[in-house]
């Protein structure tokens, strides 16, 4: 199974809920770059990840997997990373969301009959996005998801700097901020989805907010050097991706964005990915 990577084209923090939690407005968009998740059969279960340090039982695949039943089932799992963690691009949150996906599918013995969004929220803010299979509307605390059906297959580059971002501190900074108001009637995020689904690039390219870009990027160095490398390259309309530390630009041209990758002009232990937004269903 793919697991996605996202980007966010919007990224509304609102005010802090009486549960703790921060309440959000963002769409947020699959993309081509992924994960590869494969579970087969086997006579116990084990897991096992390309990267070490995302081996253990603490991966978000696995909390998955305990959080279908008490017994873990006799499979082997076997992740191949290719989604930078750390980055705001919801890897962890994809690969969840990918094991849900299998056993709602039955490829992991028959079908529980379990309330599948609940779960999903419960591993993660970003994992019931990752199960709606296209870009979406995401409110609340991640938990309502209004997908936008089939969208245009726009061209990303998005560049890794050599630097995590903690997204518990990010939300510390932003609320250090003053932040206006923001009614759900007229907001960004809406006339995002708007313009996403009526594939209206210039009107996409003007809504562009990340309400953690600005207070991410005055904190980060590596963050700001490579939004400045991108617009000095010719990107027009870079942005942090989620929390960070990844930030990204967008084209319809593939041959734009191949050509700002190009000129970047950073040291190489800051990571380039050329990719676009994933092939989404249509609406039915």
């Amino acid at each position: 199974m793919r697991a996605p990577a996202k980007i966010n084209l919007t990224l509304e923090v609102l005010a802090v809920r009486s549960d703790g939690y921060h309440g959000v407005r963002s769409v947020m968009v699959p993309l081509d770059l992924a994960d590869e998740l494969t579970i087969e059969p086997s006579t116990r279960f084990s897991f096992e990840c390309d990267r070490d340090e995302l081996a253990g039982e603490r991966n978000l695949a696995v909390a998955a997997l305990h959080a279908l039943g008490e017994e873990l089932p006799a499979v082997r799992m076997r992740l191949l990373k290719r989604i930078p963690v750390q980055a705001g691009l919801g890897g962890g949150s994809s690969d969840a969301a990918a094991v849900l996906r299998a056993a709602m599918a039955g490829a992991i013995g028959p079908a529980p009959r379990l309330e599948w969004m609940q779960i999903a929220r419960r591993l993660g803010s970003d994992v019931p996005f990752f199960l709606a299979g296209t870009a979406a509307l995401v409110e609340g605390t991640g938990e309502r998801v209004t997908p936008a059906g089939a969208i245009p297959t726009w061209n990303v580059l998005i560049v890794k700097p050599p630097v995590d971002v903690s997204t518990a501190q990010a939300y510390r900074e932003i609320d250090a901020s003053i932040r206006p108001q923001r009614p759900r009637s007229g907001c960004v995020s809406i006339a995002m989805l708007e313009a996403l689904q009526r594939a209206e690039f210039p009107r996409v390219q003007a809504l562009l907010q990340n309400d953690f870009h600005d207070v991410i990027a005055a904190s980060t160095p590596e963050v700001m050097s490579a939004l400045d490398a991108l617009r000095i390259a010719g990107a027009t309309n870079a942005l942090l991706a989620g929390s960070g530390s990844c930030v990204f630009t967008l084209s319809p041209e593939n041959a734009h964005i191949e050509a700002i990758a190009r000129r970047l002009e950073l040291p190489p232990k800051y990571e380039r990915f050329v990719t676009r937004f994933a092939t989404t269903p249509e609406w039915k």
